[in-house]
């Protein structure tokens, strides 16, 4: 195979040939580093490569797959990743190489050990390419970087690619990475994936550890993958998911099968679609595309009701406020220190945090146990709920006002952060400047293994996530 098919292939796809030694862990590592080296210029999506590591571990792993004398089944630990080669949002800590969590405070910081995520991937044979690009300490969603430049758009590179995860969504949509880890407070995972055309998972609060990942908030925080399909979502997730007793706010849930009833389809599933004026101001392209979403449940046997659902705006509001809020009290040393060495949007949002009535945040916590309840009472009577992912597909890099930027392409993700529940975005057509829409699907709390079915089987009825971009 040469590169360009190699890149083409999904994860199950690629253990396939790898089990079969069809291909070798160093040639398919090999082949994504020399991608990476041809095209990061022109995307900016890692900020740091880990080149010589990569092919090192990839030899070690290619050792592993000589020595096995079992097949490997898919999604089924220790071997569940066993060659595949995947990126780190800037902020997961990595031994001895460089974790920057996007800024100039952190630029020359090397962690002493993996965060669980990543001590979880190597373990599932996964191949660490590098760290990618994000906006600023996670607070922004535009990717526009002071310190290391904006991470951009592979369907126009003159657009955003969203964020804060932005570089981990353009990785995997532009073939640079086979799956990415990113992290979402209020939107950070399914905003870059909606804008770049790929599929990013914010799982339930707590149910991916966060010890040795940057926080932002710690109330909000979620950690998640991107990848270019439902299935690559789920082997991924199937590897990261679970308690771990170094995470305060890690939950210890028995963890799902994600993968044995994938493809068992929604019929006679309970879908609600949200409306109200809440999402007036969707683009028309957006709202169309949902719509046509929706029908596509229909025909797949769902049960398909407009609902008018109450409180997001609250659950956004409340969402904005905790994050400044906190974020303001996790920096807050830095603040007070050298405040000129964080870029002007993230100086704005933490200063408005220190700024915030503790009033309102107290309402806010108050808001948030609320929204829990009321979401939970909506999925007594519905299986998934579908909205938009964001209100407009990718703006253009200049001429844009960060801070109001954050406020518009949160919208419909933030309340869902704030209820802590699971929800994806994944591909559902694209606008008249060929640029993606996302399609955000939502369940109840520990519910990822029925969210992901449900993605999976909008996915496997539609073409729109094996459309590529072009990037020459």
């Amino acid at each position: 195979m040469n590169t360009d098919e190699l890149i083409n292939l999904t994860i199950s796809q690629s253990l396939k040939i790898l089990q079969k030694k069809e291909i070798s862990p160093v040639e398919l590592t090999s082949a994504y580093l020399e991608r990476i080296d041809h095209y990061n210029d022109k995307l900016n999506c890692f900020i740091t490569i880990d080149s010589e590591r990569a092919l090192v571990n990839a030899r070690q792993v290619e050792q592993r797959i000589n020595v096995s004398q079992e097949d490997i089944k898919l999604g089924e630990a220790p071997n569940s990743l066993l060659g595949i080669p995947i990126a780190l949002k800037d902020l997961y800590d990595t031994q001895a190489l460089r974790t920057t969590h996007g800024s100039k405070f952190f630029a020359n910081y090397y962690p002493n050990k993996d965060a669980e995520v990543v001590t979880k991937l190597k373990n599932a044979g996964a191949i660490i390419l590098g760290k990618n690009n994000m906006h600023e300490i996670a607070l922004g969603v535009t990717n526009v970087n002071p310190h290391f430049g904006a991470s951009r758009n592979p369907w126009d590179t003159e657009r955003i690619t969203g964020g804060s995860s932005g570089g981990s969504a353009c990785a995997v949509a532009s073939g640079l990475s086979l799956a990415a880890m990113g992290s979402d407070t209020g939107g950070s995972i399914r905003i870059p994936s909606s804008l770049c055309g790929v599929v990013g998972l914010k799982p339930t609060y707590g149910r991916v550890s966060l010890s040795g990942v940057s926080p932002l908030s710690w109330s909000l925080d979620h950690a998640g993958p991107i990848a270019s399909n439902v299935q690559d979502i789920a082997l991924m997730l199937q590897v990261v998911a679970g308690f771990d007793c170094n995470d305060p706010y890690s939950v210890n849930i028995s963890v799902d099968d994600y993968l044995s009833n994938l493809y068992c389809g929604v019929k006679n599933w309970k879908v609600a679609v949200a409306m109200g004026d809440f999402f007036k101001h969707t683009s028309t392209e957006i709202e169309q595309a949902i719509q046509e979403a929706a029908l596509v449940f229909e025909e797949l046997g769902a049960i398909v009701e407009m609902v008018k659902v109450a409180g997001l705006y609250d659950a956004a509001k409340a969402n904005g406020n905790m994050v400044i809020s906190e974020a303001a009290v996790v920096h807050q040393q830095r603040l007070k220190d050298e405040p000129q060495d964080f870029g002007k949007d993230v100086l704005e949002r933490l200063l408005q945090g220190t700024q915030l009535p503790i009033q309102e945040y107290i309402l806010a916590r108050r808001t948030q146990a609320e929204k829990k309840r009321e979401f939970e009472r909506l999925f007594d009577k519905y299986d998934i709920l579908l909205t938009p992912t964001t209100v407009i597909t990718a703006p253009w890099i200049e001429g844009q006002d960060a801070v109001a930027q954050a406020a518009s392409l949160t919208r419909y993700t933030a309340p869902f952060n704030t209820t802590g529940f699971p929800a994806i975005s994944l591909p559902c057509g694209f606008d008249s400047n060929n640029l993606p829409i996302g399609l955000q699907i939502i369940s109840k709390p520990w519910s990822e293994a029925n969210l992901l079915r449900a993605a999976n089987a909008y996915e496997q009825a539609t073409d729109w996530h094996s459309l590529k971009p072009k990037l020459d």
